[in-house]
């Protein structure tokens, strides 16, 4: 098994051209052990983590009623069961080998051995590594929630037209084979990214470029919806929307301030910084809209405040929260041409602006984390451009191109397979009868209009 992982992780290796190699430093000479103090479990560390590990979790149904407000009543069930699916699988892929994938002892710089499968050695003393003062177990389930909500993420591009088991497939496919991945390379002890440098604070790059470059994959391969551009139907239940839009800026602050792995002020600091800026973003929105469309819009105001707490997210406990306010605006700015202009123009049928929203502000979010960032905000971390540091701008661009390729050329390939395997979208009929029915013989709704 061992030499089956070595043998994947030099094929992802020459997929980036050696890049991990490029940026590989020497490994510190170890402390002996009897210098090393013993870890100790603080309580209040271990609540914060967990209270933050629920508030992440419940962002998955948040998602789910996000984002099946916005499509048609026909399908607001397959979208709910879309992301409560991916919940129940992927926690179960995370503790049988995505943890140790992503955050096990290195092998080259590239991925997690398996070393940690099945949680073996993974209990209630701290890791050092990762969090020194909160149950290794207690992490593990953290990032559970990352690695579920981020392949939850891209079912908003290809929304209304895929079957239901080649959603499950691809699901753990894209998971194991590229999220686990990128989350070591950014996230992991010895991953390449990491020791390059790059900053990501709480998944800018390992979840909203990640997801966000693969959702724009799965809407050109899938192709566009029927009667896309002409009989495509307003959200269908903008109230549900707003209701999942509200439950995901609650659980942003468990996905920022919740990575600070303590109850600090460096969590402080991320928790006013994530408001700031998605306060910022929903608020410029709404004049956005009405500048260009008349009037400002409900789906104006929730659909910029996602942007925003996507683009704070990398920077959140590296910035300042006038730095969060100019994100955030920014964040708003980009993401608002991209939908309203981008998109249309070119004509793919993103259908709920996965990439336009989480791709586009994760892209932004990183490279203004480069810009922004500041050492008196934290220390472990590095000051940015505006900070007299212009290398860790370029240090960003590199993070988020590498993620852009790798992301986009695997969800190809695996969209591909997934075709050749079960066939990825519903047949013409199913589509226009809805997935409620066809895909689940359910129906979201019993009242008829």
């Amino acid at each position: 098994m061992r030499r089956m992982v070595r043998r994947i992780a030099a094929v992802v290796g020459l997929l980036l051209c050696g890049a991990g190699l490029l940026y590989a430093n020497e490994p510190a000479a170890p402390v002996p052990a009897a210098e090393i103090p013993a870890p100790v479990v603080s309580t209040g560390d271990t609540a914060w983590v967990l209270l933050s590990t629920a508030m992440v979790m419940l962002m998955t149904p948040g998602l789910a009623f996000f984002y099946g407000g916005l499509v048609r009543k026909k399908n607001v069930l397959s979208i709910l069961m879309q992301c409560l699916i991916v919940l129940c699988l992927i926690s179960i892929q995370w503790v049988t080998f995505g943890y140790s994938l992503s955050f096990g002892p290195d092998i080259r710089g590239v991925i997690g051995d398996l070393s940690w499968s099945f949680l073996k050695t993974v209990g209630g003393d701290p890791n050092p590594d990762y969090a020194g003062t909160i149950p290794h177990q207690v992490f593990m389930m953290f990032q559970m929630m990352f690695a579920v909500i981020t392949p939850a993420l891209i079912l908003g591009a290809f929304a209304e037209r895929m079957k239901f088991s080649a959603f499950c497939i691809f699901m753990l496919l894209w998971a194991t084979l590229v999220y686990d991945p990128v989350a070591h390379w950014v996230w992991g002890v010895g991953g390449f990214l990491r020791r390059h440098g790059a900053l990501d604070f709480a998944g800018g790059t390992v979840v909203h470029v990640n997801a966000g470059i693969a959702a724009l994959i799965c809407a050109l391969v899938l192709g566009r919806r029927l009667g896309y551009e002409r009989n495509i139907s307003p959200p269908h239940n903008l109230p549900v929307a707003v209701l999942g839009a509200a439950l995901l800026w609650f659980g942003w602050f468990g996905f920022n301030a919740g990575s600070a792995l303590a109850a600090n002020g460096l969590a402080g600091n991320a928790f006013v910084t994530t408001h700031v800026a998605a306060a910022t973003a929903g608020l410029s929105w709404a004049v956005l809209d009405w500048i260009f469309n008349g009037r400002s819009t409900m789906l104006g105001v929730i659909t910029g405040s996602v942007a925003g707490l996507v683009a704070i997210t990398p920077g959140a406990g590296f910035v300042t929260a006038p730095a969060a306010m100019a994100i955030g605006l920014g964040s708003t700015v980009i993401c608002f041409f991209f939908v309203a202009y981008v998109k249309p123009k070119l004509g793919y049928d993103d259908s709920l602006d996965a990439f336009g929203v989480h791709g586009i502000g994760g892209i932004w979010g990183a490279i203004a984390t480069g810009i922004w960032a500041t050492k008196s905000v934290n220390s472990a971390g590095a000051d940015g451009l505006l900070y007299g540091n212009p290398a860790q701008l370029g240090i960003q661009a590199v993070a988020v191109l590498v993620t852009l390729v790798y992301s986009g050329v695997a969800s190809i390939i695996l969209l591909k397979l997934v075709d050749w395997l079960v066939g990825l979208r519903v047949n013409e009929r199913e589509e226009r009868i809805g997935l409620d029915l066809t895909q689940h013989r359910e129906s979201g709704y019993t009242i008829i209009d």
